[in-house]
Parts: structure tokens; C-alpha cells; sequence
């Protein structure tokens, strides 16, 4: 039997924004109807936000300014992407999330997501935390950061580790492993995913730096970005009154007080 056609790429706009479509189309369904894979028709679309979610610049200047763990103690201290590894050196992450669910093991769909990634972009994988097949390596970065993606963010492994550090191109993942992908599908794009405990949204923001990565909505950047300058503040006065080299300290009675000790 011949090979299936190839997804379809349809475009349209309305008056919001502009979005792009992959979808299996009649005769991918006939084709898979044919192997009696009937349940193909309930396949969803697969689609890509055309534009990095509208942030502003003055947010994204901000946010490469601010340690990963002041955003993180001004969402509870319940968000963020754990369990993670930075497999690259020291470049800050700021990007909107394009997000993949594929199979384990499988990379069809985070090939899908690299053509329609608009710049950037943190392409955000939830693989299932296998740590058995890499879902990308070194074509697959030079390739996204030649068209403006800002990182990947996966719940999954990924290979040639040195290139990653050489290049200090952004990457945070489960594992590393010489094993390769397969490349069979299923999966979806721009859909909600769950990545090391965190779930994470299509155009949410991803900040990530040496202590790993969290994940907000954009309309909670503004207010978040000001909560976190007050604690970087409030952090700056614990260090002029820790370098008094007094043995009692403001900071320690505050949290000591309330338990007696």
C-alpha cells in the first residue's frame, strides 16, 4: 500500500490574528480508513500560534533582569518545570511557549512545530519523561535558532549534550541519551502540556536560568515582575543588615518569632 499524503497546511486569519492549521485531510483519512484505522477521522487539529503571544519588549527586557527564583517565590512557590537539567552553560531563556504532546520516544510532531515557530519562541515538549530516545539533538537547534527560537523546555531527552553547552543555546531536559527518535506520531501542537509537574499553557511565558524554569500567563507578567523587584529589594536590605555582622538580625526574627524559637 502506498504511503499516506503528507498533513496539509491551511492559513487563515479573522480579526485577532493570523493562525496556521495542520490537519489530516480527506484523503489522509481515506487512506488510513483503508489500513481500517477508521478512528483517524477523530484526530484534532493541530494548530500554531503566528505571533509570540504579544508581549512587549519592556516585558521580555525585564524578565531576562529577574532570577528565576524571585518570579518563582511570587507564584506560591507551587509553579515552575522540576526535575529538569540545564544541559547548555549560562544564557538566560525568555520566550512564549509553543507547546508539543507527542508520544514517548517520538519526534514527528516536534518536527511539525520547528516549521511554524514564530521568533521568539520556547518550544515546550511534555514526551512523558521517557529518557530512552533523544526528541532532539544538534540539526534540530541550529535549525531553530536559525529561525528565532529562544529555547526547548522538554520533559524528555535530548542528545548531543556538548553542542548544547558549546553553543549555549537554552535547553532544559529530563535525560540525556545517544539513542535516537522514532518518527511515527501521534501528537499535538499549541495544546496544554504537563512539563516536570508544571502545567503550561500555548503562549505562556517561560523563564529559565541557572536555578531551572517556571511558566505564567502573559497578563500576569506585569504584576509579577513587580512583585518580584520588591523582593529583590526587600533582599538587598537583608544583605546590608547581614554584612553589620550583628549575631541578631531582623530578617531571622521574623521568621523565628511566630514559632516561639
Amino acid at each position: 500500500m502506498a504511503p499516506p499524503p503528507a498533513l496539509e497546511l491551511i492559513e487563515f486569519s479573522d480579526q485577532t490574528q493570523s493562525k496556521k492549521i495542520a490537519f489530516f485531510s480527506q484523503t489522509n483519512v481515506r487512506h488510513l480508513e483503508q489500513q481500517g484505522r477508521a478512528d483517524a477521522k477523530m484526530q484534532p487539529a493541530h494548530k500554531v500560534q503566528t505571533e509570540p503571544g504579544g508581549v512587549s519588549n519592556a516585558v521580555l527586557t525585564a524578565l531576562r533582569e529577574i532570577p528565576t527564583s524571585h518570579l518563582s517565590d511570587n507564584l506560591q512557590r507551587l509553579s515552575g518545570l522540576c526535575g529538569l537539567t540545564r544541559m547548555h552553560r549560562a544564557r538566560k531563556m525568555v520566550g512564549t511557549a509553543v507547546t508539543v504532546r507527542t508520544r514517548p520516544g517520538d519526534n514527528l510532531f516536534v518536527y511539525k512545530a520547528l516549521t511554524l515557530m514564530p521568533p521568539g519562541s520556547v518550544l515546550v515538549v511534555d514526551g512523558g519523561a521517557n529518557a530512552t530516545n533523544a526528541l532532539v539533538g544538534e540539526l534540530m537547534m541550529l535549525y531553530a535558532r536559525q529561525h528565532g527560537c529562544e529555547g526547548f523546555v522538554l520533559d524528555a531527552a535530548i542528545r548531543d549534550r556538548a553542542i548544547f553547552y558549546d553553543e549555549d543555546f537554552p535547553c532544559y531536559a529530563r535525560a540525556v541519551t545517544h539513542r535516537g527518535p522514532f518518527k511515527n506520531g501521534p501528537g499535538e501542537i499549541d495544546v496544554p502540556v504537563t512539563v516536570g509537574g508544571q502545567v503550561v499553557m500555548p503562549g505562556d511565558l517561560v523563564v529559565g536560568d541557572e536555578d531551572g524554569v517556571v511558566s505564567f500567563p502573559v497578563a500576569a507578567a506585569e504584576s509579577l515582575i513587580a512583585a518580584a523587584r520588591r523582593t529583590a529589594e526587600t533582599e538587598r536590605s537583608i544583605r546590608a543588615e547581614i554584612a553589620t555582622g550583628r549575631r541578631e538580625q531582623a530578617w531571622l526574627a521574623k521568621v523565628l518569632e511566630p514559632h516561639g524559637l
